[in-house]
């Protein structure tokens, strides 16, 4: 049963994507709505008008003590820490506090498929969400990837497939969010500048089940440590992927076929090689979407005809254009070392890659035997330039090359037909850019001016 809205005193916490859209929906529902973020009313000169023309309230440069105890709740956005002090105060003071993801699950009423990991979320949710509709089901995809949640809830029936992207930090805001499937695809270290432990952030990652009854479903990577021992933490039925092995339930390869276990039936899905995307992870990632597909009753021949006409996500190990036999690839979405480590896994030898952004607490040298045996030099970027470079010394060539235009005018430079560059950062992007997506634009932008200049004059 949804919550009541009607007259209640709403706080959201955080102006990003999905605190605008629950602010606009809290309003639309009745809510008597106030938006505070911590940043100046410059900054947010262009979210403002929309709110202050729906009478909502904005407060800007801090959350205010008295702003906080004349509410009734407080949604929180994904930017703002649940440790915030501002949070705690709310919390101290009685207040319930709740995260975007789990406004919208109050209001949505379909069936939720739920993705979540360190790496290939976008890709896998994607994927989902063409197979659904495919299947016939009528599908709405959104979370933390392009819609907000709160924003599929007009559109949405009983009958609606819901396709969520949700991350540690939405997750860390939940209350009673139930996924009819929920997805872990793997859990490597990421966000450790937020959450200070892995502990912290695994267990933000397995709240995707902790409401799941025996009547849902729980997948999980089998090659992933972490994710086997998140089986324990559900009651839903479990069902594995893996590339590696053969499971009990679930996806695997067996000889070049993906099939799928339920029952002691085995279903042959489609062969390994018509699987579009490059990559050991990507093919993971195809396994996870199939045993989410078959367990939303998705018939096998959707699922291989969806799979085999899926195109590579923007950002995500992005073909972008060969340039004088260089062939450039935009894996901007790589925000953390293990994204890094299996885009360059896809790779056999001679790449260029670009390094850094803004640092998340990674560990670099974990990055150095795949970077002694396949990038013949490595060109930093932004903030945490210095640390990768005392991480990666001595390993291979380094070139502190400091924004990414220079990064690509120098590997351009250095790379030799039948090479690749290779941007796959292994960090946050906001030190100098908007997001991942303003990075990866920008280095599709500057490739295609490289293209534009090597072409022959007429």
């Amino acid at each position: 049963m949804a919550i009541e809205l009607n007259t209640k005193r709403v706080l959201v916490l955080g102006l990003g994507r999905s605190g605008l859209a629950s602010a606009l929906f809290l309003k639309s529902r009745g809510a008597h709505v106030t938006v505070s973020d911590t940043k100046s009313e410059d900054q947010l000169r262009d979210q403002i008008p929309a709110l202050l023309d729906e009478g909502i309230a904005v407060e800007t440069g801090g959350h205010s003590a008295r702003t906080l105890q004349n509410q009734d709740m407080v949604v929180v956005s994904p930017g703002v820490p649940i440790d915030a002090p501002a949070i705690v105060q709310a919390k101290n003071l009685g207040r319930p506090v709740i995260g975007e993801i789990e406004l919208a699950f109050q209001f949505l009423n379909g069936p939720i498929v739920a993705i979540t990991g360190s790496n290939g979320k976008t890709t896998t949710t994607t994927l989902v969400g063409e197979i659904l509709k495919a299947g016939g089901l009528k599908t709405l995809v959104g979370g933390n990837i392009g819609t907000a949640a709160i924003s599929l809830v007009a559109e949405a029936s009983f009958q609606t497939a819901i396709v969520l992207e949700v991350s540690s930090f939405q997750l860390e805001a939940i209350c009673s969010f139930r996924p009819k499937v929920g997805v872990v695809l793997n859990i490597t270290p990421d966000h450790l500048d937020r959450h200070r432990t892995f502990a912290v952030y695994t267990d933000a990652k397995a709240r995707i089940f902790e409401n799941q009854t025996s009547e849902d479903f729980a997948v999980l990577n089998a090659d992933d440590p972490t994710c086997v021992e998140l089986a324990g933490r559900t009651l839903g039925q479990i069902f594995w992927f893996s590339r590696k092995r053969e499971v009990e339930s679930g996806a695997f390869v067996r000889g070049n076929q993906v099939v799928f276990r339920q029952n002691s039936s085995i279903s042959e899905i489609m062969p390994v090689s018509e699987i579009p995307l490059k990559g050991a992870h990507n093919l993971e990632n195809v396994l996870a979407a199939v045993c989410a597909g078959t367990l939303m009753d998705s018939p096998s021949q959707k699922i291989r005809q969806s799979v085999r006409n899926f195109k590579a996500v923007e950002h995500r190990l992005e073909y972008v254009a060969t340039v004088r036999g260089v062939d450039y690839y935009n894996d901007s979405k790589a925000t953390n070392v293990d994204a890094t480590i299996k885009a360059l896994e896809s790779f056999a030898a001679n790449i260029h890659l670009i390094l850094g952004g803004k640092d998340k607490g990674s560990d670099y040298t974990v990055l150095n035997d795949l970077l002694r045996e396949r990038v013949k030099a490595v060109y930093t970027i932004g903030a945490a330039a210095d640390k990768i470079d005392s991480h990666i010394n001595r390993v291979v060539s380094i070139i502190q090359s400091g924004t990414l235009e220079v990064a690509v005018k120098q590997a351009s430079s250095a790379a030799k037909p039948g090479d690749i560059v290779l941007l796959a950062p292994a960090c946050a992007s906001f030190d100098q850019f908007q997001n991942y997506e303003h990075r990866g634009r920008v280095f599709k932008e500057l490739v295609h001016d490289l293209a534009v200049r090597s072409e022959p004059r007429k």
